[in-house]
């Protein structure tokens, strides 16, 4: 069976943090957004990090059954790579690039999903 929703999510959360996302989070935007169930959004302190994370979180999902993800954007510059993978999208990145788009403010009324559960 295929991992899908929260479930990979919480498997992608799990991942960035093992790999020393900080502040990672799981915002659930299907109510407020529509188009994906939530958002993952961690961040790393240089390129190389950010790209690690995003290597990690792609293995992880392989390994537990999930999908690859439909695409990949910003890999190449490494400031902020988002990962789609359909039920959710993964946000990597830089930390003042993190800072300065404030992802969490934007969706302040999307509950947090407790991937640590």
């Amino acid at each position: 069976m295929e991992v899908q929703g929260l479930e990979l999510a919480r498997i992608a959360a799990r991942a960035a943090d093992e790999k020393t996302g900080a502040e990672t989070v799981v915002l659930e935007v299907g109510e407020v957004l529509g188009i994906a169930e939530a958002f993952v959004i961690t961040s790393a302190g240089n390129e190389r990090l950010v790209r690690t994370i995003g290597e990690e979180i792609e293995a992880q999902v392989k390994a537990a059954g999930g999908p690859g993800p439909i695409r990949i954007e910003g890999r190449s510059d490494a400031r902020w790579v988002l990962m789609d993978y359909g039920d959710i999208v993964v946000h990597i990145f830089l930390e003042e690039t993190r800072r300065y788009y404030d992802l969490e403010r934007l969706w302040s009324d999307a509950p947090r999903f407790d991937w640590q559960a």
